[in-house]
């Protein structure tokens, strides 16, 4: 029995150390053991030759030149969706930053008149006793909007009803500054209005000279809320959009936040240049995504005008007009139908009367209201003008001398 348990103590101590020594092998000669491993396993067996593949060599990133393309044919580069992205994404922040410095802030402190009237605090009260008129009184309102630096000069641009009855106004530039803003006109036929800042060294924005189209991208860029430089994003949804508040309307439309406080800023292109002054947005329907602005060319002539003799001159002929539409066109041809003629007006002492027809202006086609409106206003007053048109289905033919259009009550937009 003796015998026996020292056998085994004997073998034991010779397997411990057989598994110690395997065991630094392993760790000192890894690949050694594992070839002892692979002859044990394959004695005896014939091993069919292995064809090897040579590595296939690292790709390099390679970085295309410039108007080119990395990709290569049958091959989809790794950063497609990244590529792709960066295609469908641009940026505006140059034209934005091109922009905005000849954009300023408008606050225009007014002296709103009103009446005063006593209701009881008391609900019950108020059941019985009507409120009491307690006369006129005047209230301070401050008035908050935008306006563009049109001129190296100081001269910037904002819609009259920023400016309207103001008594004293500021202008806040995109660098911080505080300047005095000094009234030079107003139209109130196109909402716009012209001041002169009191400080120099400002930038003034670039007009655009290019045509509009629907589709083109522009930028708004204003005071929306009083936050300052806010710029939103949309495009061109409609041009010579008109919403009955003044004769001479051909708002560019835009998808543009336009909200209050944007109105007198800019609306750009995608380049940076000014192609309107935001003016309008509606609140109707809960209607989203419905701006207006006034176009750059429509401006410049207030603009000038404005600075050159402190109004806008326009020439009229004093008749109102509408459109002709299918019930009520007398001829396939585009016109007006007078709808109305002012008193003592030169379409009066010309013998003009409602319901004529007038499908010319000097032998030259008339498109509709507005295109006769804004021929009629860019002709000077005192110069004569030969209308043709139908009267009962009758061709006629008068000549008025046109007056200066007076200055004729105007319905204000729902704004910004």
């Amino acid at each position: 029995m003796k015998n026996s348990l020292n056998a085994l103590v004997f073998f034991g101590k010779f397997a411990v150390l057989g598994l110690a020594i395997a065991f630094v092998l392993s760790e000192l000669a890894p690949n050694w053991t594992a070839r002892i491993r692979g002859q044990a396993a394959g004695a005896g067996k014939t091993e069919a030759p292995v064809a090897t593949t040579p590595p296939e060599p690292e790709a390099t990133a390679e970085v295309p030149e410039a108007g080119t393309s990395d990709r290569k044919p049958g091959r989809t580069p790794r950063s497609g969706v990244r590529e792709q992205s960066e295609s469908l994404y641009a940026s505006f922040a140059d034209a934005v930053a091109r922009a905005a410095p000849g954009v300023v802030s408008i606050s225009a402190n007014k002296i709103v008149a009103g009446r005063r009237v006593l209701v009881p605090s008391d609900p019950l009260l108020r059941r019985f006793v009507a409120p009491i008129d307690a006369g006129p009184v005047q209230r301070g309102v401050r008035s908050l909007g935008s306006g563009v630096i049109v001129r190296v000069d100081g001269y910037v641009l904002t819609n009259n009803h920023v400016i309207e009855g103001a008594e004293d106004i500021e202008a806040t530039l995109s660098d911080g500054r505080v300047a005095k803003a000094t009234r030079v006109g107003a139209d109130p036929e196109t909402d716009l209005a012209v001041l002169k800042l009191d400080i120099g060294n400002v930038t003034n924005m670039t007009m655009s000279h290019k045509r509009l189209r629907v589709g083109d991208v522009v930028l708004a860029i204003g005071n929306p809320f009083g936050h300052g430089n806010t710029v939103t994003m949309g495009i061109v949804s409609g041009l010579g959009r008109q919403l009955d508040v003044s004769a001479y309307e051909e708002f560019i439309q835009t998808d543009a936040a336009i909200n209050e406080g944007n109105s007198g800023g800019a609306l750009i292109d995608s380049n940076g240049d000014l192609v309107g002054i935001n003016t309008a947005f509606t609140r109707e329907q809960k209607a989203e995504g419905v701006g207006f602005a006034i176009p750059i060319g429509t401006a410049k002539n207030v603009l000038n005008q404005l600075v050159s003799q402190g109004k806008v001159i326009r020439g009229w002929i004093g008749a109102e007009y509408i459109d002709q539409t299918a019930p009520k066109a007398a001829t396939a041809q585009a016109g007006v139908i007078v709808q109305g003629v002012y008193p003592d007006s030169p379409a009066a002492s010309a013998g003009l009367r409602t319901g004529d027809v007038i499908l010319r202006l000097n032998d030259e086609q008339v498109a509709g209201q507005l295109d006769l409106y804004n021929r009629e206003a860019s002709i000077p007053p005192g110069s004569k003008v030969q209308l043709a048109g139908l009267r009962d289905g009758n061709p006629f033919t008068v000549e008025v001398k046109l007056g200066e259009r007076p200055t004729l009550p105007v319905v204000q937009p729902k704004n910004g």
